[in-house]
């Protein structure tokens, strides 16, 4: 079906490759966790949507896509759009991600936890938007109040590493990079994969908060001779229950109407409204 109504929700979760093996969050058995509708798709400005799984934790309700919305025949940036103008729709207010990255910072190991702090966008993404009506300033772009609650339920599952802060580089993809890649980027980054952006930017014109889990599967090219494909699929397929444990814990104690975080106040009315309505209007 497609043209079925939107359902409200105050949280989201854009699914990544952390639980993209499990049937989240039906592999779940806590019993405040209950799927209310599936495979929900619905018909966007930008195309019809990836397909939505609607679910709530106790009296909370939560949207969750899987692998950022990305599938064949449609650009990333579009498949970005599709799904933050279904958040905006539906109301929410809280946007969890999550993936598996590469590292770059050479202290890092597989299986490390990072909750980042900051990013840097090498894409050519920057222009994805929904209508343009924002000065999008990008301090604490990624939430500190949802990133505190994110740290806590993952050292309360978590009994390895855990990195409360870093870097995301963001790269197109949607190949690996090189060895001179990783290079450039040491120093400058922690971490490197393909989703932070633009869904960072997204996630602030809509108004919602945004920080993400990463989970590292793969060494950067040049950060060690070789790695190996085989352990990325074994944390895939590990990790994936554990990952969406977290999440769901950073849900039940993250409240969505009572924010105390700057986040909806660092989206600020365009100085050029006037020509974004000219256009509007155009159109």
């Amino acid at each position: 079906m497609t043209d079925i109504k939107i359902p409200a929700a105050d949280y989201a979760i854009v699914g990544g490759s952390g639980t993209l093996s499990s049937d989240f969050p039906a592999n779940i058995p806590d019993i405040d966790v209950k799927i209310l509708a599936d495979n929900l798709r619905f018909e966007t400005p930008y195309g019809q949507s990836p397909a939505f799984r609607f679910f709530s934790v106790g009296e909370k309700k939560v949207l969750t896509v899987k692998m950022h919305g990305w599938r064949s025949g449609v650009t990333r940036a579009d498949a970005s759009r599709q799904v933050f103008w279904t958040f905006r729709e539906a109301g929410v207010k809280r946007i969890i991600s999550e993936g598996g990255v590469g590292t770059v910072n050479k202290l890092l190991d597989l299986r490390d936890f990072i909750i980042p702090d900051d990013y840097l966008d090498l894409s050519v993404r920057k222009d994805v938007m929904l209508d343009g009506r924002y000065l999008l300033v990008m301090r604490d772009a990624l939430c500190p109040e949802l990133r505190e609650a994110l740290i806590a339920a993952t050292k309360k599952r978590f009994a390895g590493r855990i990195f409360t802060r870093g870097t995301y580089a963001v790269t197109d993809g949607r190949h690996f990079e090189s060895p001179a890649e990783i290079a450039m980027l040491n120093g400058h980054a922690d971490i490197v994969g393909q989703s932070i952006a633009p869904e960072v930017y997204l996630a602030r014109e809509i108004g919602a908060c945004y920080a993400g889990l990463y989970f590292t599967v793969n060494y950067g090219e040049g950060i060690r001779e070789k790695w190996s494909h085989h352990d990325m699929s074994d944390i895939f397929y590990d990790d994936a229950p554990m990952i969406g444990q977290i999440i769901l814990e950073t849900i039940r104690n993250v409240d969505a109407e009572e924010r105390n975080c700057e986040c909806l106040s660092l989206r600020k009315e365009t100085l050029l409204k006037d020509v974004y309505n000219e256009s509007s209007s155009k159109g």
